[in-house]
């Protein structure tokens, strides 16, 4: 197979680029993303589950690769499509360049491609899917690209089997449910003092309950809120017991459902480290990172059962949700912010203020 590689999109689009990485054929969802860092965050982040990750940053991997700074042992976004992608990078922490890495790892790259006019076809008429290839396409027939969808993602992140992490001087007992578990949340918790059970996605309530928590906290994760039935009807179980709860990004989506709320598509989604959050009870924004496709429905939340917290500025998304039944909130970003900027991370101390109140 030559260097040439093909990115064809669902309406017929085709861009012509390289490969760099491994050579190969695969199609996804093509999402874009804004940060100009943190591209090693990005990539092995599980939210990106069946999805092909476009940079909208020309220029990407001059750090290198630096297994440190992962989110999770893999990568299970679907390719990666680049404009430069750097061959000799420069930091004393990298070990190789993202080249080498995807070759290891046989993750197919793209570059070499207009990434900033995707990104407008992609912003004009909303998320698509698409294949890369290295095969000249001629008299395409766009059908299998059409019928793609992203399935089964949560099932197929989460662990298989419970973990434990041991804190320094632990204080408090967190039953964290993985449903695409980003490390650097454990790591939040656990540098406050809390002993963390990672539990499998299709944990019920007695599971969680066997390990006694202070605090239940739902990890962000891939795919459709929507299709995950099953957790929606445990973590209406979970809410009965009035255990104090934190929701990050899926987790948030889930919870809300468990409600009764909606959550609906957004038309090409929000990623990237610089997304503005407004707090509604005090009207302050915080700049923060974010990874989703999804968002919950702001008309669909009952005020007898919950209000809004925060809204995305951009386009008025609900952002996070404080609900009345129990020490339970919810935020649609990323708190624990690797990457993107640290305004949020009092959000874990609020989840440890409820537990202790709780005590």
């Amino acid at each position: 197979m030559s260097d040439t590689a093909y990115l064809i999109l669902e309406n017929g689009m085709i861009f012509e680029g390289a490969f760099f990485g491994a050579k190969g054929e695969t199609e996804g969802e093509i999402v874009f993303t804004t940060g100009m860092t943190g591209y090693l965050e990005t990539l092995t982040d599980q939210s990106y589950c069946g999805q092909i990750i476009l940079q909208t940053f020309p220029l990407i991997g001059n750090y290198g690769v630096i297994p440190s700074d992962f989110e999770s042992g893999r990568i299970a976004a679907h390719g990666y499509i680049v404009k430069y992608p750097c061959e000799k990078p420069s930091n004393f922490r990298s070990e190789e360049s993202l080249g080498s890495f995807f070759k290891r790892k046989n993750i197919i790259g793209l570059c070499g491609i207009d990434t900033r006019a995707v990104t407008r076809i992609i912003r004009e008429n909303g998320v698509m899917n698409g294949k890369i290839t290295g095969v000249k396409p001629e008299n395409t027939d766009l059908s299998g690209i059409k019928k793609y969808r992203v399935t089964d993602a949560v099932s197929k992140v989460s662990v298989k089997e419970m973990q434990k992490y041991k804190a320094e001087d632990a204080k408090y007992k967190v039953a964290l449910f993985d449903f695409g578990l980003k490390d650097n949340i454990k790591r939040e918790l656990l540098k406050r003092g809390c002993d963390v059970w990672v539990l499998p996605h299709d944990s019920t309530a007695s599971d969680a309950a066997a390990v006694s928590p202070d605090g239940i906290m739902l990890s962000n994760g891939p795919g459709n809120p929507a299709d995950n039935l099953e957790i929606i009807e445990n973590l209406r179980e979970i809410i009965k017991t009035k255990i104090p709860v934190f929701g990050i990004c899926l987790g948030h989506q889930l919870l809300a459902l468990a409600h009764g709320f909606k959550t609906h598509k957004l038309k090409y989604g929000h990623r990237g480290a610089n997304q503005p959050a407004k707090d509604l009870t005090n009207g302050r924004t915080y700049i923060t990172s974010q990874n989703h496709g999804y968002a919950v429905t702001s008309e669909s939340i009952r005020e007898n059962t919950a209000h809004e917290w925060f809204i995305n500025v951009n386009d008025g998304t609900c952002e996070g949700i404080i609900y009345k039944d129990a020490p339970i909130f919810t935020v649609q970003f990323h708190p624990e912010a690797s990457p993107g900027p640290l305004d949020t991370g009092f959000l874990f101390d609020k989840f440890i203020y409820n537990m202790e109140m709780k005590k």
